[in-house]
């Protein structure tokens, strides 16, 4: 299933075979900030620690659950978070994915019909001018990627740049069939809760 997806596109989640998606993987991919010296002699690095959160809605645009850092799992067993990244890569980009949200669309609790992902910087960081921070949403595992089917290149994308928070995209069940809009958006938000907030009342 390979699938480019532009910004707003909507897609089914069915795959070549016929088959139905019933697994992805949400990862953010990040680096540490690289500061300079006084004087410009030598250097260090800054921490970074990004945030990937999921928010699971019902059908009326009621919220469930939110899976982020303080709650790795949500009660169904569905959504699974791989854990809080505090610092980002510190010796460059080595590939992987800093963390990863694994989401079973079929274990979610019957009453779900919105699942949103996004992304806040928790020390307030611009996105602009964190190294290699990129998303990629996939069919795979934390360890495995099979097919990428959405991506976002936050680093380089001049629509990031002052923001510190993005709705990356929601999974949305329409005649019993999970469809994927791909959002793409940053907020004005600060924290989690506002741009959770934010998504309940503009992308849902």
């Amino acid at each position: 299933m390979a699938i480019n997806l532009q910004k707003g596109q909507r897609i089914s989640l069915e795959k070549s075979n016929g088959t139905k998606l019933q697994n992805v993987c949400v990862g953010i991919n990040w680096g540490a900030i690289e500061k300079k010296g006084l004087f410009g002699f030598g250097s260090s690095k800054e921490a970074v620690d990004l945030d990937a959160s999921c928010a699971v809605y019902n059908a009326n645009k009621q919220l469930i659950e939110v899976v982020y850092f303080g709650n790795l799992g949500s009660k169904d067993g569905a959504v699974k978070h791989s854990g809080d990244d505090r610092t980002g890569d510190t010796g460059g980009d080595d590939g992987l994915d800093n963390e990863v949200i694994t989401l079973d669309f079929s274990r979610l609790t019957p009453g779900a019909e919105y699942v949103a992902f996004v992304l806040n910087s928790f020390q307030g960081q611009d996105f602009a001018t964190i190294p290699f921070a990129s998303i990629r949403i996939y069919e795979g595992t934390p360890k495995r990627v099979n097919e990428v089917f959405a991506t976002y290149d936050i680093a380089n994308g001049s629509g990031f740049a002052g923001h510190v928070s993005m709705v990356l995209g929601v999974f949305y069940k329409k005649n019993g069939e999970w469809k994927f809009n791909a959002i793409g958006e940053p907020t004005k938000d600060r924290k989690l809760e506002q741009t959770v907030q934010t998504v309940t009342q503009n992308y849902l």
